[in-house]
């Protein structure tokens, strides 16, 4: 085996070297102290859970990206988190089952999945968010959008906008068994759901679909695609889904750019009747995701309302880091004033000191020096 071997990340693996790991902690402390300035209280479950706990507690979670292994304490299946989300429901649906609602919790750490989205191979990322159990009404979603884009604000992204999605439209609208404003059968729903997640015109009226052809104008800037959306609102069956968009995209005017795709589903796979995704300007792909869910209780069949919404601030960390100046750094020569070093210290300096005579204050990054008590620049 060649010795460099040792030297090297699994694939989608990397470190966060100095200027990286910096930026990711103070953007980690300005998300949580806007979730914490709205009530939101953090919690920190384990990395590592049972499969089954993580696997079950909400639809839509996918265990095939998970990392499994057999626990050699109870020869039980664990897995390692792929989502906090899910973990967070679990703690509300135990340890905080009696605590009034809405309870407002968030969160922060690292999740890891088996391989990448896509063409990014990244399989580990920073996940932030907050989670608002025991309801998921018009004024709860607007609360958490709110929030979300807030907390965005206060993490350094600019020119945020907001897509609003409907994950339960396809469901909407063919109604139970089938018997709805615009019918379905079983087999068709999916295949409909495919293909307007595609945008694929012909693909959807090739699947039976062709009634549902103009949701795929209903698209683009919320104010415009909305009114398109109620214009072809079959029977009023949207209309509370229009309303409440509506009264949500008026809570947020101003604060971030909206838009409108009612038929998207990639990525809300446990959403319900809300899902938004967030996006900033300068910056490739999505930042985070949002929507309404429901989580098991601790009764056998019973849920729980919730919304919420997870960020993956990793490309603005990148971003960020990349653009920052060096911080100003004092250095701090051999037999200096320690008195004077801690008062420097107590309003901000950064300082380096000196270990050994031949210690140089440029080559250790430092921006100033010590000079008895007065700051030089080096």
């Amino acid at each position: 085996m060649d010795n460099t071997d040792r030297d090297l990340l699994p694939e989608g693996l990397e470190d966060r070297l100095p200027a990286s790991a910096a930026c990711a902690a103070r953007l980690t402390r300005a998300v949580l102290d806007v979730l914490d300035s709205h009530g939101y209280t953090l919690v920190q479950p384990p990395s590592i859970e049972f499969e089954k706990s993580m696997a079950s507690r909400m639809a839509g979670v996918q265990p095939r990206r998970m990392f499994r292994f057999v626990d050699p304490a109870s020869l039980r299946t664990l897995a390692l988190r792929s989502d906090i989300t899910v973990q967070v429901g679990r703690i509300a649906a135990t340890g905080l089952a009696g605590a009034a609602r809405p309870l407002r919790l968030g969160y922060a750490g690292q999740v890891v999945t088996i391989k990448g989205d896509g063409l990014d191979p990244t399989r580990e990322r920073l996940q932030l968010g907050a989670e608002l159990i025991g309801s998921d009404s018009v004024a709860a979603a607007a609360e958490v959008v709110a929030v979300a884009i807030e907390a965005l604000q206060a993490a350094g992204a600019t020119g945020i906008s907001v897509d609003f999605t409907l994950p339960d439209l396809v469901d909407t609208l063919a109604g139970a068994d089938g018997v709805g404003a615009l019918p379905l059968d079983a087999d068709t729903i999916e295949a409909v759901r495919r293909e307007l997640d595609a945008k694929d015109a012909g693909g959807l009226v090739a699947v039976g679909g062709e009634a549902y052809l103009p949701l795929l104008t209903a698209i683009g800037p919320f104010d415009a695609a909305i009114e398109r959306l109620a214009a072809i609102d079959a029977g009023g069956a949207l209309s509370s889904r229009i309303t409440a968009l509506r009264e949500i995209a008026a809570r947020v005017s101003g604060m971030a750019r909206l838009t409108l795709d009612p038929s998207e589903r990639h990525g809300f796979e446990y959403q319900s009747w809300l899902g938004f995704t967030l996006y900033a300007e300068g910056l490739s792909g999505a930042l985070g995701r949002g929507g309404t869910y429901a989580i098991l209780g601790r009764e056998a069949g019973a849920e729980e309302p919730a919304i919420g919404f997870s960020l993956y601030p990793d490309p603005l960390i990148d971003a960020l880091a990349a653009g920052e100046a060096a911080r100003d750094t004092l250095f701090l020569p051999l037999g200096h004033d320690a008195g004077v070093a801690a008062k420097l210290r107590m309003i901000g300096w950064r300082t380096v000191a000196a270990l050994c005579v031949d210690c140089d204050a440029a080559a250790l990054g430092c921006t100033h020096r010590l000079d008895g008590d007065e700051v030089v620049r080096v």
